[in-house]
């Protein structure tokens, strides 16, 4: 088990400096997405955290009008998504913000991936104890697997169901095993993983 002062002292430190190695990049990403369409530069959405407390993700803002209530899931060729979001996606940019997550303190670098309260509702409990016992990552390697999900369910007759019939339980799978075999050196390996997968 990874201690909690380590790896709360590594996400400061790590998040701290790519927020700074990173600003210029951040900078020119917000000046296109404000530019690219109309609206605020990032986009937040509530998310079930640590213990089940909901908190504030943040993203940039990749798709032109997303009113609330509306469908959750990003799907295949998405018409909502803009010019700059499909890139932004495609490279995972958009997910850049949740640095500022891991410095308040909501997220870790790594971790089972947040989700919204309607698919939280549909972990069996014991699961949702285990799953929301750690704080939600940037990162984990359900989120490596599941690159190109919304690929995947824009393939399916009924996205909604196939995520969580199909897509939600090996996440769940995932999540429960990074729980239990968590380290400091797990958490640099699906870093690693990550960006390798991003390059490729």
């Amino acid at each position: 088990m990874m201690g909690g002062l380590i790896k709360r002292s590594f996400d400061l430190l790590a998040a701290g400096a790519g927020l700074l190695v990173l600003a210029p990049l951040l900078l020119a990403v917000a000046l296109w997405v404000k530019l690219d369409s109309k609206g605020p530069v990032l986009f937040r959405q509530v998310r079930i955290g640590r213990h089940g407390v909901p908190f504030d993700i943040y993203k940039f803002r990749t798709m032109a009008d997303r009113p609330d209530g509306g469908r959750q899931l990003t799907v295949g060729q998405d018409p909502r998504v803009t010019r700059a979001g499909r890139f932004l996606r495609h490279y995972k940019l958009d997910e850049l913000p949740q640095l500022l997550n891991v410095l308040e303190g909501s997220m870790s670098l790594v971790g089972p991936r947040p989700e919204v309260p309607r698919y939280v509702e549909c972990y069996p409990p014991a699961v949702r104890k285990a799953v929301l016992s750690v704080r939600p990552g940037v990162t984990d390697l359900a989120a490596i697997l599941y690159r190109d999900e919304s690929a995947i369910l824009g393939q399916a007759q009924d996205p909604e169901r196939a995520y969580v019939d199909t897509i939600l339980p090996v996440k769940l799978e995932y999540y429960q095993r990074y729980v239990r075999e968590r380290s400091f050196w797990l958490d640099l390996r699906i870093i690693f993983r990550t960006l390798a997968a991003i390059l490729r």
